[in-house]
């Protein structure tokens, strides 16, 4: 085993590899950019060294840099997590040529799966089933579209080199294929350096099932069980589950012997994942190998119970791998979700700030967090905007998913926007629920899982509950003084006089009277009343009766913010600082077209004169890792266009006017 190891990573799969090296006994090495000096993978390291500016280019993406740290600091091995440089066989190659123990695959079994049109064809050799499409070299216009109407549609085109649902577009009929090419060529060039694509018929309603593999250099080569994760937007993974409850045990012993195949293929060693398109009738195709670990891995971890960053250190360092295929334990049921800073009403655009509240259920036998930041820590704009890893466990799907329910609802995130409330409406949507779902669900049936009329109208005994959690908050600490002119709970000689609250929700002001004191008000809600009887806080929670209703709201509070939970949905509020208000604007206006974050223009639609259409696309931008279409708000003429490709602009800053 090593004695040190220095991780070419950042964020929870920094702090991951950290976990398992110090159980180890391992000596850990962390580098970061300038974002990341105070960052928890850092903090948390044995030592740390900087490596660039804040850009990946100028740091993560710098292989000769990481290896003149690892050669100062005497470290035996490298660590690249996933993203970055985990799967580029250059870097695993001078890793190799510096003396020093790459962990992860070789670089000729990442060469072999570089490129997904060379990885067909192997896979196709090797007799692992492959989709019907091209993957030739020949990426004329006319080429590509010649062979679109051969394939026939669906169709969907994919960058050869690349992953994370990157570079992807799905064509249904042939008009349509060539600007579906060039945006797809445009995102693949921008993420991956290549624009090169590969085509294939696209598998209506399926299942996106994985594979983990392990391999070792003895031969070895084994699998550790599937995980489902068909729940996806946009080609993004959002819930991720094992064991898949749409496999057969039939089904379950075919896909795992084909992964294990698609493995010894290209001589695998240590930890890959074999990723599978599967029909509604049970067919399956082998669809890419990814030649790392998994950001899903932690499901297939809590149902076999081992650390496959553990078996990476191993196989890495020479061992055989420590299990055979029939000693590979599986008990119940896990399933994955991540946090992410981004607005899901707002087509799930990412956001960055500081974390000023950051709350996350407590780890247990049935719940783990892996997150990379803590309260306090900042979500740049320069990475992915993940805040944590929410993974549960137990004995069975129904169970696991009350578990995955409980610990949602103690989640509480105060500064950038987060997707809590999207996740859960997913964990409670039918389709999961009854594992119906197949990979394009989401995409077709957005809005209903994003905030539709009931956010625009809470739960009236929701507000109530804010409203008087609030006053017996400020209760408790007037209780502190014995002076009577100190009581703030709205009482006075002959009447009582109400107290008025302002809070925010959803950028919309709610303004709530309350009149009563120890314990039992009354509460008006949008010239509605609220018998609110009995109120007391009880820990992180408030019991009351709300018209004659007995119920008890679980209560997460920010620094101006308030939760309130009852189980199944959350109201997110924030207090004001008085009720002093009127309507909260929007820094948008009918006749200007603003950047929602800082980015890069990549392609401009319009010029000056043009005249446009409400909806009309006038721009893309680029901004973490995403495009971002940005469409005329009336139907006008272009007065001004402020911004040119390849340009890089602020939040807010104003790219189009409309006379």
């Amino acid at each position: 085993m090593f004695s040190s190891v220095l991780i070419a990573n950042r964020g929870e799969i920094a702090c991951r590899v950290i976990r398992t090296c110090r159980r180890l006994g391992i000596r850990t090495i962390a580098v970061y950019s300038e974002a990341d000096a105070d960052a928890q993978h850092v903090r948390q390291a044995d030592e740390a060294w900087p490596i660039g500016g804040p850009q990946p280019a100028d740091s993560y993406l710098r292989g000769e840099m990481i290896l003149e740290v690892a050669r100062a600091c005497g470290a035996e091995a490298i660590h690249p997590g996933y993203g970055f440089l985990s799967e580029n066989a250059d870097f695993a190659d001078a890793v190799e040529r510096a003396g020093l123990r790459f962990i992860g695959p070789s670089a000729a079994s990442m060469r072999k799966m570089g490129s997904k049109a060379g990885a067909k064809d192997l896979m196709a050799a090797a007799g692992v089933p492959v989709v019907p499409g091209y993957t030739g070299e020949d990426q004329d216009p006319g080429t590509l579209a010649r062979e679109a109407a051969r394939i026939g549609f669906p169709l969907m085109i994919k960058a050869a080199h690349g992953g994370g649902g990157k570079g992807m577009r799905i064509v249904h009929a042939l008009e349509g294929f060539i600007p579906a090419l060039e945006s797809c060529q445009r995102e693949a060039r921008n993420a991956f350096g290549r624009d090169r694509v590969l085509l294939e018929r696209y598998i209506e309603s399926p299942r996106h099932i994985e594979i983990q593999v392990f391999g070792d250099a003895h031969g070895g080569a084994i699998h550790l069980g599937e995980r489902e994760c068909s729940a996806q937007r946009r080609y993004q993974k959002v819930f991720e589950e094992a064991p898949s409850p749409f496999l057969t045990p039939e089904l379950r012993a075919a896909m795992g012997a084909a992964a294990v195949q698609a493995a010894r293929a290209i001589d695998y060693a240590n930890a890959g994942t074999v990723e599978f398109i599967v029909a509604p009738t049970g067919e399956f195709y082998f669809m890419e190998i990814n030649t790392r670990l998994q950001v899903e891995h932690p499901v297939t971890e809590l149902v076999t119970g081992l650390d496959l960053v553990e078996w990476q250190l191993r196989v890495a360092a020479g061992q055989a791998l420590p299990l055979e295929q029939d000693a590979v334990p599986r008990e119940g049921h896990a399933i994955e979700v991540r946090l992410y800073a981004e607005d899901p009403d707002a087509g799930f655009l990412p956001g960055s700030g500081r974390l000023r509240t950051l709350r996350l259920p407590a780890p247990s036998a049935h719940v783990r967090v892996d997150s990379g930041v803590v309260e306090g820590d900042t979500v740049t704009i320069f990475y992915d905007p993940m805040i944590a890893k929410l993974i549960v466990h137990d004995a069975d799907r129904p169970r696991a998913l009350a578990r995955l329910r409980e610990a949602l609802a103690l989640c509480a995130i105060e500064g950038p926007k987060s997707n809590i409330a999207f996740l859960e409406r997913l964990v409670r949507h039918p389709a999961i629920v009854g594992a119906s779902i197949d990979t394009g669900y989401l995409d077709r049936h957005l809005d209903e899982f994003i905030a539709g009329d009931d956010a625009a109208a809470p739960d009236p005994a929701l507000l109530a509950a804010a409203a008087v959690a609030t006053l017996l908050a400020e209760g408790a600490a007037d209780a502190l003084d014995a002076s009577p002119w100190a009581t703030a709970d709205g009482w006075r000689l002959g009447a009582p006089a109400p107290r008025r609250l302002a809070f925010e929700h959803r950028g919309q002001p709610r303004l709530l009277g309350i009149t009563g004191r120890a314990g039992d008000y009354d509460v008006e809600v949008d010239g509605q009343q609220v018998a609110v009887r009995g109120a007391r806080r009880d820990g992180d929670g408030l019991t009351a009766r709300f018209d004659g209703h007995a119920r008890r709201l679980a209560l997460i509070e920010g620094s101006d913010t308030l939760v309130v939970h009852d189980g199944h949905a959350r109201l997110e509020l924030r207090l004001l600082a008085d009720d002093r208000h009127g309507a909260v604007g929007s820094a948008s206006t009918d006749d200007r077209v603003r950047a929602p974050m800082p980015g890069r223009v990549v392609a401009t639609r319009v010029r000056a004169g043009d005249t446009v259409t409400a909806g009309q696309e006038l721009l893309v931008m680029e901004a973490m890792k995403m495009e971002l279409a940005l469409k005329a708000p009336r139907d006008g003429t272009v007065a001004e266009l402020r911004a040119a490709a390849g340009e890089f602009v602020d939040a807010d800053a104003t790219l189009v006017v409309l006379a």
